[in-house]
């Protein structure tokens, strides 16, 4: 287990000094390997580099995991976006920046819990260990003395809320320093909605009325359940809410279930994405495994949903355009595809062949969702049921964007084409990681335009 932290940097001021130092430390490794890369061949010094490259992503993503706070979210963002444009070493490092958080040490989170709780506090024996650490808060178990019921209590990191706007410049001086990526109109837009959700995701009296809203939806649907929140021991910076059994949806363990109780589990998951962005318009953008458990009771599974701090709540306009491009992607029609391409700068502006490679890279995204008499036979089970682990379609959809880009100068897609993708590769991956096959027919259908 990682080490615990027993002190938080939560000032601007320290901040800004951590990633400077950090700076400072890595430019200083840079300069040495320089000077002894003098005395190396070609080949030498390509290895010396990569090798020294991983080193520093390491220790870059070691230091910001005990920065916590947006810095760390950021940095789990750029992991999902930045395959066109970081080096692989730093989009290896930056995935693990989910499994080093370091807690914080107990002192620190029970002196949090005793501010929001008040004398509340000794309601509850409250278990030292968290059971989960995330960029912004932790999650610690407890009892309940009176009822008796067991409950997690979701403790945000003191200061941390108070340091977003700071963060979002901080990571922002870097990107400009590494040239990381243009620094163009829709760069700052996207920090814009960033800092707009960011800041939505601290306010826990916010997630709590979501959480609710969201057991509303699903109250009817025995595949579902959502914990309840108790809100006389809620507070702005504190959820106090039901203990939800479960493994994670990538725990091996799963594996070992029957294939179609593997495949009930893939298309329950699959089908909440699309019931969000299609029917409820409001979508859960961050794609963590750990936000999902399976409750397996008399051969009975059942997703457990969890934490709904970073939900996006997309307008009519962007709901159109995702339908046309679903519509597009269910028929494999390019034409149709390119027509649906529209509505943003970042569409309108695509002509000739850039448009072309993007439209492929969209037709290929929504091959699991495509008519079975459009998808290539090798991805399909004998029910013409897609088979995730078996198509590679991630690698393929990254190779084929990645060859798209080099068609035309890079710019950010538009902000909310950038959620919903992040939503849908989390999904994926977890689709892939349960080896599930699913039928996009009954599940599509709805939703397609006419």
């Amino acid at each position: 287990m990682t080490k615990p932290l027993n002190t938080l940097k939560t000032t601007p001021l320290q901040r800004r000094l951590s990633i400077a130092k950090t700076s400072l430390n890595i430019g200083a490794t840079w300069a040495k390997s320089g000077v002894s890369g003098l005395f190396l061949s070609k080949e030498a010094r390509e290895t010396q580099k990569h090798a020294l490259l991983q080193e520093q992503a390491d220790y870059l993503v070691s230091e910001l995991g005990k920065l916590k706070g947006s810095v760390v979210k950021i940095g789990q963002m750029l992991a999902l976006y930045g395959e066109h444009f970081l080096p692989r070493e730093v989009i290896n490092a930056l995935h693990t920046l989910d499994a080093n958080t370091a807690p914080l040490s107990w002192h620190i989170i029970y002196d949090t819990l005793k501010h929001e709780l008040g004398a509340c506090i000794d309601d509850f024996e409250i278990e030292r260990n968290p059971i989960g650490t995330a960029s912004l808060a932790q999650v610690h178990k407890a009892t309940h003395k009176y009822s008796g019921r067991t409950v997690v209590l979701k403790v945000q990191y003191p200061n941390v809320a108070n340091a977003i706007d700071s963060d979002l410049a901080i990571f922002k001086q870097l990107l400009k320093i590494t040239n990381a990526v243009p620094q163009t109109k829709a760069l700052d837009d996207w920090f814009l909605e960033i800092k707009e959700l960011l800041h939505t995701e601290v306010d826990y009296r916010t997630e709590a009325e979501t959480t609710k809203r969201f057991a509303a939806y699903l109250a009817d649907d025995e595949r579902y359940i959502v914990p309840t929140i108790y809100d006389n021991y809620s507070t702005d910076r504190l959820i106090c809410m039901s203990y939800e059994a479960g493994i994670p949806l990538n725990d091996s363990a799963l594996l070992q279930l029957p294939q179609e109780r593997r495949n009930a589990l893939g298309q329950a998951a699959i089908e909440i994405v699309i019931r969000e962005l299609f029917e409820w318009g409001e979508m859960q953008t961050d794609p963590n495994f750990g936000n999902y458990l399976v409750r397996s009771e008399n051969d009975v599974d059942r997703l457990v949903l969890l934490d709904f701090g970073a939900v996006k709540r997309f307008d009519n306009h962007l709901l159109t355009i995702a339908k046309n491009l679903l519509t597009a992607g269910y028929h494999q029609d390019s034409q149709m595809m390119k027509s649906a391409m529209t509505g943003y700068d970042f569409f309108d502006k695509l002509t000739g062949k850039p448009k072309d490679d993007m439209a492929k890279v969209f037709l290929m995204a929504c091959e699991p969702f495509a008519k079975a008499e459009h998808v290539n036979d090798a991805y399909l089970d004998d029910n013409n049921r897609y088979l995730w682990a078996g198509s590679q379609l991630y690698n393929r959809v990254m190779a084929s964007a990645k060859d798209g880009m080099t068609s035309l100068e890079f710019s950010l897609p538009p902000k909310e084409i950038m959620f919903i993708s992040r939503k849908f590769i989390g999904a994926y991956a977890l689709l892939v990681a349960l080896d599930a096959r699913t039928d996009s027919t009954d599940l599509i259908e709805p939703y397609l335009s006419p």
